[in-house]
């Protein structure tokens, strides 16, 4: 008599335990001997049965369906067979036997009504047990998800902490996310463009929708959604809620890079003197670039400009921005001054933020075993937990805009003052494109007519243009060149 043999274990961690394939197969193959079974074929699952779809299973059924001569299937026990129905249909359908080698039963088309219902029993009993198994699994993982640790597979730029049951941040793959964000909030960037780039800069390929997955999972700000709830987690974040909201406007469509067929330096940095409209340009002849009044009003009065002619109109303007030695030094001692009152402040108001959230947590967690023990209700806790949350998100975002003082603030304002003294000789030894990106960090617009162009400088070259013109420089320290502190008004109280 021919017969296969079937062993089942549900999950690749109790093959490695050694939970029972060995010892199920050992089983299977002396109860073959015992009652004269040839075993033709042995299949081994290592997944789960409460669900149809098998490999080994659905191999078995295909073979014992094309068999002639081998009608029997020996199993251990009826859950390592099928824990749904099923799966117990189709081996009814086959018109075989199958042998219970723990239990000792043979279930065949023509087996007692008890054995068929005895069998039945065991089928429904193997059903319950995975079921209410997977209720208690899911009832764990909302357990720790209330606890804020994260309750499934880390998502990708973590890894899950065996030991500690908790996730923690991957050290290589942490470094792809940061760099995804920050690629993708410069607006600068499509999907596509992105998976290209870090591809270049990792080498490891992340497809384009697993990237859109990132950029919109909020575990990286500390916040994760299990259930369709969303909970503040305990593991590290590395994101800061700052950069998110960033990238969120970029996916939205704010803020995104606008791409056009032909690089035009200078396109939409100047307006028309005589009616105050944009000034455009056109390709001419596939190489020649010519700036003009848009001219909605009508014929303007402006002529037409060649490239290299706009070039040298605007180069003018930064003859305009030039500070004295003497008082770029003046204003760099001044700041560092700020700067080391600033940290001062800074460290004070975040080691209150970190206080803030640390009291927000123990009411969580109090709540969280009051809930528990029974002293409040689900509402009340919920309701309780969305405010605390919340205010907890409210005041992260406040810290991230105090967490790291900018060392390199001195730094910035050196920068600054270099390139007002250095602009002209800049500008005139590159190409228009790099051309028309140091003007924009110098200029927010300029008005031109046909002999003469009138700039409209940003913050703090404005400054910077007014004392040169009058050669007054006492009021330096109103330049401001450093950045604003945060005010204590405006974070939580």
């Amino acid at each position: 008599m021919q017969a296969v043999i079937y062993a089942r274990v549900s999950s690749r961690e109790q093959e490695q335990e050694g939970y029972s394939i060995q010892a199920q197969q050992r089983s299977l193959r002396s109860y073959a001997a015992k009652n004269g079974f040839e075993v033709v074929r042995e299949f081994v699952d290592i997944e789960t049965a409460k669900t149809a779809g098998r490999k080994e299973f659905g191999e078995m059924v295909k073979f014992i369906g094309k068999s002639l001569n081998c009608r029997t299937i020996l199993v251990e026990k009826t859950d390592r067979l099928y824990r749904n129905f099923e799966d117990q249909i189709r081996l009814e359908k086959l018109d075989i036997e199958i042998h219970f080698a723990k239990t000792g039963n043979i279930l065949s088309k023509n087996a007692k009504a008890q054995t068929k219902f005895m069998h039945g029993i065991e089928v429904v009993s193997a059903k319950y047990y995975s079921d209410n198994l997977r209720e208690e699994v899911i009832k764990g993982m909302r357990e720790k998800a209330e606890q804020g640790i994260y309750p499934g597979r880390a998502p990708f730029g973590y890894r899950n902490n065996r030991l500690t049951r908790t996730i923690e941040i991957h050290p290589e793959n942490s470094e792809i996310v940061k760099r995804v964000f920050e690629l993708y909030a410069t607006g600068k960037h499509s999907l596509d463009t992105l998976k290209i780039r870090i591809r270049t800069e990792f080498g490891k390929t992340v497809n384009r929708s697993y990237l859109h997955t990132i950029l919109l999972n909020r575990v990286y700000i500390g916040i994760f959604e299990w259930g369709g709830i969303q909970y503040p987690g305990t593991h590290e974040q590395y994101i800061s809620a700052q950069l998110f909201e960033t990238v969120q406007a970029v996916i939205h469509g704010h803020n995104k890079g606008k791409y056009s067929k032909h690089d035009i330096a200078f396109r939409g940095m100047m307006t028309c003197a005589h009616d105050h409209l944009t000034v455009t340009a056109e390709l001419k002849k596939g190489k020649y670039v010519y700036y003009r009044c848009s001219g909605y009003h009508g014929k303007c009065e402006l002529p037409r400009f060649r490239e290299e002619q706009i070039s040298e109109k605007l180069g003018e303007v930064l003859k305009g921005i030039c500070i004295p030695d003497d008082v770029a030094a003046r204003i760099a001692s001044a700041l560092q001054r700020d700067q080391e009152n600033s940290k001062k402040n800074s460290n004070a108001e975040r080691e209150r933020l970190a206080k803030r959230i640390e009291a927000l947590r123990m009411r969580m967690s109090q709540a969280y075993a009051d809930k528990l023990d029974g002293k409040i209700s689900e509402e009340f806790w919920q309701r309780q937990m969305s405010q605390w949350q919340a205010e907890e998100q409210q005041v992260k975002q406040a810290m991230d805009a105090i967490a790291q003082p900018k060392a390199d603030i001195l730094l910035d304002v050196q920068r600054t003052l270099e390139l007002a003294k250095n602009a002209h000789f800049l500008y005139v030894t590159q190409k228009p494109a790099e051309q028309a990106e140091l003007l924009k960090k110098v200029l927010l617009n300029c008005s031109i007519d046909a002999v003469s162009v009138t700039p409209t400088y940003r913050k703090p070259f404005d400054m910077i243009f007014e004392r040169a013109k009058r050669k007054e420089w006492s009021g330096w320290a109103d330049l401001n060149c450093r950045p604003l502190a945060p005010q204590a008004s405006a974070l939580p109280g």
